[in-house]
């Protein structure tokens, strides 16, 4: 047993709303900047829908992931070494910018220097590569609000494994909204895939990085990843990813996207794995029991030979510690209510989602029943408007017992909280319905549904004594590369005027302007004073004039 870490992100559908303040606010962190327009690290899709880009589900299209081959062996899907070898400079299988969108802005000189006249002027969109007019035809989440119309399910490869069961029409159509970053997959086939090597897995916490370089712009990476969550700015000639923010996880803070969700959805922890076991899961035989073989590789931090093992692989005891008390190790593994994202694709993902109940309630409720009685809303689940097929075609790799299991889970805790919350007698038998006790169902509820920023992201903070040098060194970003996020500027920064050395401009600086800017000791002459983060504590030079003995202040 070779046990290594994992940060892992786990999302509760049933609480987002689709406001997409996820993706701006990444957008806005990440990918804001030239070349990269069309790239969303985040994306929120709506489903049933295409996604972004269109039908990056069909495999047999766009050939990412991993498939067993007839010995039991994994084989990239696209290809070994030779083919792409034969490839390497006209890739075929990789989405053009239609599959994204073409990105455009808006002609807003227009507003201002249009001519007088009888009608109101217009800010008309133009695209941003080629500077023409255009007509806006798709973008990264064109499918909002149009689920189960005919005008969308056409597109959806998931859907149409399961459309002989469902009905298209709009009064029955159903619709969930689906949030996605990169899996930072155990297996990653954009990995194995580079031919340059330049991304790479690391081995303190498995995020997925690309080494910028390194990186020769092959673009066999965007191919071999399932999900494609990989992109290529046209500018740099680079391929980026999702980071999952590591800058911000390395001293404790939780990813863009996470802390500024409105539905709290989002949960980050850390997970231990046996990462001798990761290529035996990934090829088992039947793709329906990736899903349980994926589980077994997760290694519960309270057994003491899993602490050991953790010792001897160089894991601090602040991790297994923060491994013990992961949210994301709860819901994936001891509640089992969430759900890795096509776990048929081979990678073992790591970023898992709990799935959508459905407005099951509501519904119950208009026949003139109990809606939060359990005999109910077990009875119900059969009959959900989201059909469980299509939660197994994204979820369990077409098990519908597992995503069955799942919504039984989740209906028995609300029907079992009801009564608590209405100061009525609990009924143990309802959490003994669905395998569990009433103090684990109790917990799973404080956590799914009532959970503290502390409870919800759990990050090991072993590199807080490294903190300020990761934040403010110059020399050794992988991002500062021309036009990166990872550039650097003296005079302001995110949180008003910076009073040191120059710093990165991104909110990972918070910590270290904080200690500068409140600290005890001068901040040396010359340097400007930030009266809005200046707390009170201290008296940094040049905040006060300074008066001689005798003269009046």
């Amino acid at each position: 047993m070779r046990v290594m870490a994992q940060l892992a992100m786990v999302m509760n559908l049933d609480k987002c709303i689709g406001c997409h303040t996820c993706s701006v606010t990444c957008k806005q962190a990440w990918t804001n900047r030239a070349g990269v327009e069309y790239v969303w690290f985040n994306n929120v899709e709506t489903r049933p829908g295409q996604g972004y880009p269109r039908t990056y589900e069909d495999q047999d299209k766009w050939e990412g992931g991993w498939i067993r081959d007839n010995k039991g062996r994994l084989r990239l899907r696209a290809g070994g070494r030779f083919k792409k070898l034969a490839t390497i400079f006209s890739n075929p299988k990789l989405p053009s910018i239609q599959d994204y969108y073409e990105p455009w802005t808006y002609d807003y000189e227009n507003l201002t220097s249009a001519p007088l006249g009888e009608h109101v002027p217009v800010a008309r969109p133009h695209s941003v590569i080629t500077g023409k007019p255009m007509k806006v035809e798709w973008s990264a989440n064109w499918d909002d609000d149009l689920g189960g119309s005919p005008e969308i399910v056409p597109g959806d490869p998931i859907l149409k494994q399961v459309s002989e069961k469902i009905k298209y029409e709009l009064e029955q159509t159903f619709m969930f909204y689906l949030p996605r970053i990169c899996e930072h997959c155990l297996n990653p086939s954009c990995v194995s895939s580079c031919p340059s090597g330049a991304m790479y897995k690391r081995a303190e916490d498995g995020i997925v990085l690309v080494d910028q370089d390194k990186c020769r712009g092959w673009r066999m990476c965007v191919s071999g990843c399932p999900y494609k969550k990989v992109y290529f700015n046209h500018k740099t000639g680079k391929a980026e990813k999702c980071t999952f923010c590591y800058p911000r996880v390395e001293v404790g803070l939780p990813t863009v996207c996470s802390e500024t969700c409105v539905g709290r959805l989002r949960y980050i922890g850390l997970l231990l794995y046996d990462a001798d076991r990761v290529t035996e899961a990934a090829s088992v035989e039947d793709e329906q029991d990736l899903y349980p073989a994926h589980l077994d590789v997760l290694l519960d931090p309270t057994d003491p030979a899993v602490i050991a093992g953790a010792r001897e692989s160089g894991i601090s005891d602040e991790w297994i510690d923060a491994a013990a008390k992961s949210p994301t190790y709860a819901l994936i593994k001891k509640y089992k209510v969430a759900l890795p994202l096509h776990p048929e694709y081979r990678t073992m993902p790591m970023v898992w989602y709990v799935p959508p109940l459905s407005p099951v309630v509501d519904a119950i409720a208009r026949d003139g029943h109990d809606a939060e009685d359990v005999g109910n809303l077990f009875g119900a689940i059969d009959s959900l408007r989201i059909p469980k097929e299509y939660l197994a075609g994204l979820f369990t790799a077409g098990d519908v017992g597992e995503v069955d299991r799942v919504l039984h889970t989740l209906a028995a805790m609300r029907s079992y909280m009801r009564d608590i919350n209405l100061g009525r007698e609990p009924q143990a038998h309802i959490p003994e319905a669905v395998g569990m006790d009433e103090a684990t169902m109790y917990e799973m509820y404080r956590l799914l549904a009532l959970a503290k920023y502390e409870a919800r992201y759990v990050i090991p903070t072993a590199y807080a004594n490294e903190g300020h040098r990761l934040e403010e060194s110059v020399t050794e970003c992988a991002l500062d590369y021309d036009g990166g996020p990872g550039m650097y500027m003296t005079g302001s920064g995110p949180f008003g005027e910076v009073s040191g050395a120059p710093v990165p401009v991104a909110v990972e600086t918070f910590h270290a302007l904080k200690d500068r800017q409140t600290s005890e000791t001068s901040q040396g002459e010359g340097r400007r004073v930030n009266l809005l983060n200046w707390d009170g504590n201290g008296v940094p030079d040049g905040l006060f004039p300074t008066t001689e003995p005798g003269e009046r202040g």
